[in-house]
């Protein structure tokens, strides 16, 4: 039996719809999504006698007048820095702009690469992270002022280590060692001036302070919370009023920026004598 024309013709029409359809359908299929960032991992154990040692060079030599950067960790006038940055200096000062800068008493961590700047009034503080549960690959972001200029580096955290300086005696110091990702635009070479920084998480609270870098490996080093929270411990009181601000890959540097407005993070410097 012979199919009328009209009903062949309908059946043709058809299957050039459905292919029609199909085609579209394929040309509007919205992309797959982006990979998801890379995820934190297992949460960073205790110190160890196994832990990697690096060693820094730090000969006797006399005090070379050196930049750092410093925040306040307390309202009333407290600033931390790292202690290389201010350790022999006779007159070091939190810079607040306009040419001027304040001095400040120093206090020197004896067992961390930490010291305590005290000045008369300050900013807000930043809130500390007091009981950290840190986890391999969370990101920390360090505000501050490398090679002396406004600048921000962020980082992933790789694992924990002791930090050893040759030549001053010093004591050996549990150290976190995180993998430099970014850094501000044009930021090129040595982080110098960075030493003191606040290595903060995604909530903006401070989890140690940014002491070294090794340039040829890509690693920047902060003070382990087992080091750093003793050195501070009393300082900040559990009603200081703190602000601190969520922290992305994407705004850190306007809240580095914004950090840096207010004084919160501040530059410190050794005034000639």
């Amino acid at each position: 039996m012979r199919l009328p024309d009209w009903f062949v013709y309908a059946g043709v029409l058809g299957v050039l719809a459905v292919v029609a359809v199909s085609a579209r359908e394929d040309v509007y299929t919205p992309p797959a999504p982006p990979m998801p960032e890379e995820v934190e991992g297992a949460l960073l154990g205790p110190i160890t006698p196994f832990d990697d040692t690096v060693m820094v060079n730090a000969p006797d030599i006399p005090f070379q007048p050196s930049a750092g950067t410093a925040f306040s960790i307390a309202g009333v006038g407290r600033w931390v820095t790292a202690r290389h940055v201010v350790e022999g200096c006779r007159r070091p000062a939190i810079v607040v702009g306009g040419g001027r800068a304040v001095a400040a008493d120093v206090r020197l961590a004896p067992r961390a690469d930490v010291a305590v700047l005290i000045t008369e009034g300050g900013p807000p503080a930043l809130p500390l992270l007091n009981a950290p549960r840190l986890r391999i690959g969370q990101r920390a972001f360090h505000p501050g002022f490398p090679q002396g200029r406004p600048g921000e580096v962020t980082s992933r955290l790789l694992a924990r280590e002791t930090f050893r300086r040759r030549g001053r005696g010093a004591p050996e110091e549990p150290v976190l060692a995180w993998a430099e990702i970014a850094r501000t635009d044009g930021l090129k070479g040595t982080l110098s001036g960075l030493s003191g920084a606040p290595a903060l998480d995604a909530e903006g609270r401070v989890v140690g302070v940014t002491i070294a870098e090794v340039p040829r490996r890509g690693r920047i080093y902060t003070t382990a919370p087992d080091a750093f929270l003793p050195a501070v411990r009393g300082i900040q009181r559990a009603d200081e009023p703190t602000l601190g601000e969520t922290v992305t890959a994407d705004n850190y540097g306007r809240v580095a920026d914004t950090l840096r407005r207010d004084l919160r993070v501040a530059q410190v410097v050794c005034l000639s004598a």
